[in-house]
């Protein structure tokens, strides 16, 4: 494993995120967002210029997606919440779990009906107390899973019918039927992770032929897989630490891959741990989604 770019993935922003997650294409202004957790900050990336712009919010935010009233909604720390880091506006509008004071959000992702759903975990990383939310257009929340160590995604099948959800130190991806009222049912694994893969699954994203890529903390890479569960290919990323990944662009035809330099020496193999990459010519567009309506 190399550290520098090479003709199949660059790094376009070597800023050393301690746990950078949750990118997102943005067309309104022509960049990808996305978040280090740890810091906390927010980050924007013109994926035309490569301007670059960096926000820091008042508590943790582990996910975000584009309003479409304006900024973001976004799950933090304590809830979900709408923001507006260019205005510095963050509002709390629910408290996800109060009787969890323990726990902190994670991953997130909207589906294609305009709901956005996040799970939460346990910060120490110890306890199964995670669950999966879902944030409805009237802001309603519903706990829709529990039982999590790690959760993230999750991710959605073009047909809006199956949602792909991991709990990252179980090695298991699940896949779920999803109603169009956004119940859930039929919980199955999808893929499980034994010894001969290496890395645990993390953050994911599904292109327009609905396969499944998957980042892999701990893997140097993302994989993607096909509806059946089927490995059909892995991309190498010049980090160890790969954390969650989005299609972004006009045509959705280019991608971005987050990463973490958390409890790593930014050294030798890992000198751009926490950097965000592109992936150059992912062989895959995405799949276009709508901005939240609540």
């Amino acid at each position: 494993m190399t550290n520098g770019t090479s003709e199949t993935v660059r790094c376009v922003w070597d800023l050393g995120a301690t746990l950078g997650e949750g990118p997102v294409w943005d067309a309104r202004d022509g960049s990808v967002w996305f978040v280090d957790i740890e810091a906390p900050a927010i980050h924007r990336y013109g994926v035309a210029d490569g301007a670059r712009a960096s926000f820091a919010p008042p508590w943790r935010v582990t996910a975000i997606w584009p309003r479409a009233a304006g900024g973001f909604v976004a799950h933090g720390e304590a809830g979900f919440a709408l923001i507006d880091p260019t205005a510095g506006r963050y509002e709390l509008i629910h408290v996800t779990e109060p009787d969890r004071p323990r726990n902190r959000s994670n991953d997130g992702k909207i589906d294609a009906a305009g709901r956005f759903w996040s799970g939460t975990m346990d910060d120490a990383k110890i306890e199964a107390t995670g669950a999966l939310y879902r944030l409805d257009r009237d802001r309603r929340v519903t706990r829709v899973d529990d039982g999590y160590r790690i959760t993230n995604g999750p991710a959605f099948s073009p047909d809006g019918r199956t949602m792909y959800h991991s709990d990252t130190l179980r090695r298991t991806v699940y896949a779920f039927d999803v109603a169009a009222d956004g119940r859930v049912s039929n919980k199955r694994a999808f893929r499980r992770f034994g010894d001969e893969t290496v890395g645990n699954p993390d953050g994911m994203n599904v292109d327009s032929e609905g396969c499944l890529w998957i980042a892999f903390w701990g893997g140097w890479c993302v994989r993607r897989y096909a509806p059946d569960g089927a490995l059909l290919g892995e991309r190498r990323v010049p980090a160890m630490q790969v954390t969650s990944l989005a299609f972004a662009g006009a045509r959705l035809d280019r991608m971005f891959v987050t990463s973490a330099a958390a409890d790593l020496e930014r050294a030798g193999e890992h000198a751009l741990a926490g950097g965000l990459f592109e992936i150059v010519d992912p062989g895959a567009t995405g799949l276009a989604m709508p901005a939240y309506a609540g």
